[in-house]
Order: structure tokens, then C-alpha cells, then sequence
């Protein structure tokens, strides 16, 4: 059946129906009852998370999923996520530097979204901090933390051009914790002390609740950008520094 046949039964457009093939989508209750009975399954089947966050009363509601490395996200995952945010969107990695990689338009992606009011807000490492000095030494790799940390900065100077609301700052605080807010949903990747980004466990949660775990890692990164260093130092602030 393809996804215009399903929309014909459900009765919505097509568009919809792509919306909810993604990961992370969910469609309002009695869509999913009539794409099940169309699909002649089980609703439990094909939305097993709507049973789990129906059931689940705790903290780990939040949890939508969990992958024991960064790499295993499905990438029409990081598409949604990032296409769908609208009011709040933070890329706190500390180099980003997959995201230009792994996902081809990016830039583009981001400009559409700040363009339509969402914030748009990129924390990354510190390239001149000991801590990221620290790192290389740890990896040992060809393509550095600072180069990867170059590349970003690379692209959102171009994405910058393109969309001056875009903002950025420095920080060396989360070397070992990246967070990826896209509105009410979140990619946490915990860095295991001596393995690459990519290897990094990494939990999908949606906020449900006040004080649970969505509102700590947001409660952290905010901390984060409140003390970071500018990317683009305002013509005050530079005025200041020069003063000091």
C-alpha cells in the first residue's frame, strides 16, 4: 500500500501520512485506529510508544528511545526532528561536526526554520581551551576536535550570512555530554571517556512533566549558554574587552 492509498482510507493528504512514517511521529489517536484497521495489525504494533507512555507513570516516560551509539539514529530521524522544530532549537555538540556530514542540506534546513521564528542556537567546544587540547591528546586522530570545532564554525558562517538570527557560543563544559533540543524532543549523548562521538549512547526524550529528566538536560545546556563565550562578539562587547 503506498502512503497516497493509506491517505485515500484515513482520509488526510499524503503529506501527512510521509509525516507519520518517520521516527518520532505520532498521529492522533483515531488516525492510528484507522491506519491499523486499514493495515489490518494491531495499532500496539506499529505505535508501540503510545502504549508505553499511556502505561508508564515515572520519570522514564520521557524516554521515547534509546540507542547504545550515536551512529545508530536513524537519519530521517535527525531530518524531523530539525524540520519540525518551531520555537527552540539547540545543537550543543561539541564539534556538530557529523551534522554537516551526515545530513545534506543542513544549512538550508536551519535558515528555513530560523526564517520562520524558531531560535536557533549552536554551543560549541572552546578549539583554544586545554580541554580541548586534552582531547586530541586522547583520541589521537588526524581530524581533531579543533578542526571538527572549524568546520562548524565554518558553516555557520555561512549560514549566518544567510540568516543573521542564527547565534553561537563557546564552551568546554560539555566535552562529555552533547544535547540536541528540538522544541519538547531531545537527543542526549552521553561521550564514553576514550571513544568517538559516534560510539556515544544516546537517549531520545520528549518532555511530560515538569522537573524530569527532559527539564534538567535543558536546565543544563541553558547554564551552559548563559556562561559561553560569544561567536560573534557584539561591537559592546568587543568595545568592553578592549576597555579591560
Amino acid at each position: 500500500m503506498t502512503e497516497a492509498d493509506l491517505a485515500g482510507i484515513v482520509g488526510v493528504d499524503a503529506k501527512t501520512v510521509s509525516r507519520w512514517v518517520s521516527p518520532g511521529r505520532m498521529p492522533h489517536p483515531r488516525h492510528r485506529h484507522a491506519v491499523a484497521a486499514a493495515l489490518e495489525v494491531d495499532v500496539d504494533n506499529i505505535w508501540p510508544e503510545a502504549v508505553r507512555s499511556t502505561v508508564k507513570t515515572g520519570y522514564d516516560r520521557e524516554i521515547v528511545s534509546v540507542y547504545p551509539h550515536r551512529s545508530f539514529i536513524p537519519r530521517t530521524l535527525w531530518r524531523d526532528l530539525i524540520a519540525h522544530a518551531g520555537h527552540d532549537l539547540v545543537l550543543a555538540g561539541y564539534t556538530s561536526y557529523f551534522l554537516w556530514l551526515d545530513l545534506p542540506g543542513l544549512q538550508n534546513t536551519l535558515r528555513r526554520r530560523a526564517e520562520a521564528g524558531a531560535r536557533v542556537r549552536f554551543l560549541v567546544g572552546d578549539p583554544d581551551s586545554a580541554i580541548t587540547t586534552d582531547r586530541e591528546r586522547i583520541e589521537g586522530v588526524p581530524l581533531t576536535v579543533s578542526t571538527r570545532i572549524q568546520v562548524t564554525l565554518d558553516q555557520l558562517g555561512k549560514l549566518r550570512d544567510l540568516a543573521p538570527r542564527v547565534q553561537g557560543r563557546f564552551s568546554d563544559r560539555h566535552i562529555a555530554l552533547s544535547v540536541f533540543r528540538f522544541d519538547n524532543d531531545m537527543l542526549v549523548c552521553t561521550h564514553l571517556e576514550d571513544q568517538m562521538g559516534h560510539d556515544s549512547p544516546t537517549w531520545h526524550l520528549r518532555r511530560r512533566q515538569d522537573g524530569g529528566l527532559w527539564d534538567r538536560y535543558a536546565a543544563h545546556v541553558e547554564h551552559l549558554w548563559d556562561i559561553g563565550r560569544d561567536v560573534w562578539p557584539s561591537e559592546e562587547t568587543q568595545q568592553r574587552g578592549l576597555a579591560s
